[in-house]
């Protein structure tokens, strides 16, 4: 695939003439109109051989240039059903390019295509702290010491889609699945038709809400804490009668709304319809007349009839543009803190627009590889999440 975008980049001519050598700083100088135009030159020249994907938490800049915007996975589903692509660049978070180079570079489609695609992430450091508070050595200690108390061939391990492409190989290895907040419950049913245990990292809170609606009493849920030496903070008793045990992770922007924030609005607003994301806290959702993810918020508000009145507990940039493009309803963020997600917020045009350029001379930078033996194991994982009814 390098070599196909070696050759078309050096049939390009209006390319700008980029030192391969320099450093990004002169990117962060340029104002965003000229970096917009520099963008869309890219885009023109590159034409369908390059897929931009947009996260729906990313600055309304970035998002006017994306081909596709949705959650991780849709997105990386949409990219990876061109054909023609050769190159995307996620401008998400760290996982989700792992997701798209995953799901984009399987055996079947490197092999119908004649190479691979290539993945890029503007900028390195947009991650992701949910994720990151499951590391795969902590995951495997902790499946290590939960043998030493139950047979783990009894117990499946679910990984959030928002989990490094490791956690989701390792799920794939040990008869486990992914799932997203979408499917979660369809994903719980089918791991308990199977086994009688689950695993359920990183988020916490997802795996609680969604067990809970399932109808697993709390008294049947163990929190394990990946830096609790002692069974995660367990007694053996505990971990005995746990059907969930729920890694100690959470999404940082969710854990931000609060019960009392919903009592504010319920006062300040009268006839408000509180909307929340299964990430927040089980205090929060139990407050809450709906929950459900980014794509089920976006369909209830697109939907709803004028003059409903909202308060959203997701993401401050995703309720904004709500909020712009749905004037004929009042929508207010959940929580009076701002709380956005800062690395998930990370790239701007600067960053992507330097991507870009490298990325049509064939010099890529920031590329996102995952090595064949996990990203066998982690679209297994996946696979059984798509085959989920």
């Amino acid at each position: 695939m390098e070599g196909r975008l070696i050759l078309v980049a050096t049939m390009s001519t209006a390319a700008p003439d980029l030192p391969l050598a320099s450093p990004f700083a002169p990117y962060r100088g340029l104002d965003d109109a000229l970096l917009a135009e520099r963008i869309e030159a890219v885009r023109r020249r590159m034409g369908s051989r390059l897929v931009i994907l947009g996260h729906h938490y990313q600055q309304d800049g970035v998002i006017a240039h994306a081909d596709f915007q949705g959650d991780s996975l849709q997105l990386s589903q949409s990219a990876a059903g061109r054909d023609a692509c050769e190159a995307i660049a996620f401008c998400g978070v760290h996982f989700m390019a792992e997701t798209a180079d995953i799901v984009a570079n399987t055996p079947a489609k490197v092999a119908a295509r004649g190479g691979r695609v290539t993945v890029v992430l503007p900028d390195m450091a947009a991650g992701c702290s949910m994720a990151d508070m499951a590391a795969i050595d902590q995951v495997e200690d902790a499946w290590a010491d939960l043998g030493r108390v139950i047979d783990t061939s009894d117990v499946t391990p679910v990984t959030y889609i928002n989990s490094a492409a490791s956690l989701k190989a390792f799920c794939g290895r040990h008869g486990g699945i992914v799932c997203t907040s979408s499917n979660a419950r369809a994903v719980l049913d089918w791991a308990f038709a199977r086994r009688k245990r689950v695993l359920f990292f990183p988020d916490q809170h997802l795996g609680r809400n969604t067990a809970r609606a399932m109808g697993v009493p709390l008294d049947e849920m163990a929190l394990w804490n990946p830096h609790d030496q002692a069974l995660g903070g367990n007694s053996r008793e505990r971990i005995e009668r746990a059907r969930v045990v729920l890694w100690q992770g959470h999404c940082s922007v969710h854990a931000m709304f609060r019960p009392e924030h919903v009592d504010a609005m319920r006062a300040n607003l009268p006839g408000v319809k509180v909307l929340v994301h299964p990430e927040c806290s089980m205090e929060v959702v139990d407050k809450a007349d709906l929950v459900g993810s980014t794509s089920y918020i976006l369909k209830q508000v697109e939907q709803a009839p004028p003059g409903t009145i909202w308060a959203i507990g997701t993401e401050l940039h995703l309720v904004k543009r709500l909020e712009k493009n749905h004037p004929e309803q009042t929508i207010r963020f959940l929580s009076p803190v701002v709380c956005m997600c800062a690395t998930m917020y990370r790239i701007d045009l600067a960053h992507l627009c330097w991507s870009l350029e490298h990325l049509e001379r064939g010099k890529p930078v920031n590329v996102i590889r995952v090595d064949d033996e996990t990203a066998k194991w982690a679209v297994t994982a996946l696979e059984r999440m798509l085959a989920v009814k």
